[in-house]
């Protein structure tokens, strides 16, 4: 080895010494809190990034949650963009590791009660989680930033809130007619019908990794078209265990690509908890039917406002 190559990586092996050495100084003098505190900023994680207007977001949409049983996405992210300017590729990337932690409680309840058939999520998850994967290849590979990508993600999320605020009002208009409309055809095979349950995860693996929104407006909708004989609480129960994977995928890739705020995470999970617990309690008290007219023109405004805006 030539003498000058071997000076060169001396000194820059001294140089790398002398940087974690004085790390090390840094981390014996300081305190445990302090250190601590270094972490957390490491991570993005700073008392300064807990804002309580994300916990009392978090309050308000948990509360709708547990009333209506509407997804947290439809709520959330809109909130993020619209209210606190939040960047869209951000918001979606938080909600949907927000969507993962809230929606595991939800699984885990409907697990006990034994509302869950396997067989459908298994046949979801075939297809949502190859999409998710894709559209997050596909996301890590575009300036998240731009003014493009910010606009396809608005977009679609508009969209999604328009088909969500219909699906509040009229899905049960919607089931009568598909209904009508299956029962004069000889009824499906199960193969067919397990590959169109894998078509609609796949639909769901890119409109949820985009947007964080469609599981449950989109999901149920048609898993009730497919499944007529099955108990509605055994649909929801199965659409909700297969979001959990699907937005943790989705929510961890985000982080991958650096799209996850986690002190706006941790500050909206800290509201929402309990406030889905309270919006539970609460909804046998309530009259339903008002509240989904009420959440309904809400999604169509904002879904106006994310359109034209």
């Amino acid at each position: 080895m030539k003498p000058a190559v071997r000076l060169t990586r001396f000194f820059h092996r001294s140089r790398q010494e002398r940087k974690k050495t004085g790390q090390q100084q840094r981390d014996i003098q300081s305190t445990p809190q302090q250190r601590f505190q270094r972490r957390l900023e490491g991570h993005g994680l700073t008392l300064a990034s807990f804002d309580p207007l994300y916990s009392l977001s978090g309050l308000l949409v948990g509360a709708l949650v547990g009333i209506t049983g509407v997804g947290g996405g439809s709520l959330m992210t809109p909130l993020l963009v619209l209210l606190f300017g939040v960047h869209p590729a951000t918001a979606v990337g938080t909600d949907l590791l927000y969507a993962a932690v809230t929606k595991s409680a939800g699984t885990a309840v409907h697990g006990i009660h034994g509302r869950i058939n396997w067989r459908v999520v298994g046949c979801l998850a075939a297809g949502s989680v190859p999409a998710a994967l894709l559209m997050l290849w596909m996301m890590a590979g575009v300036d998240r930033k731009s003014i493009e990508v910010a606009h396809t993600i608005t977009t679609a999320l508009g969209w999604l809130l328009v088909i969500t605020a219909f699906m509040l009002v009229f899905r049960k208009q919607v089931l009568a007619l598909a209904q009508r409309s299956m029962g004069e055809r000889p009824p499906l095979r199960p193969a067919t019908i397990m590959v169109l349950t894998t078509l609609l995860g796949l639909a769901l693996g890119v409109l949820v990794t985009l947007t964080s929104v469609g599981a449950g407006a989109l999901g149920v909708t048609v898993l009730l078209i497919l499944y007529p004989r099955l108990d509605v609480r055994e649909i929801v129960g199965s659409d909700i265990v297969h979001a959990v994977p699907l937005t943790f995928i989705g929510g961890m890739g985000y982080w991958m690509i650096g799209e996850i705020d986690w002190g706006m995470l941790l500050a909206l999970l800290v509201g929402s908890i309990p406030g889905i617990i309270a919006g539970s309690l609460l909804a046998p008290k309530l009259h339903e039917r008002t509240i989904r007219l009420v959440l309904a023109a809400t999604l169509a405004v904002v879904a106006w406002k994310l359109l034209t805006g």
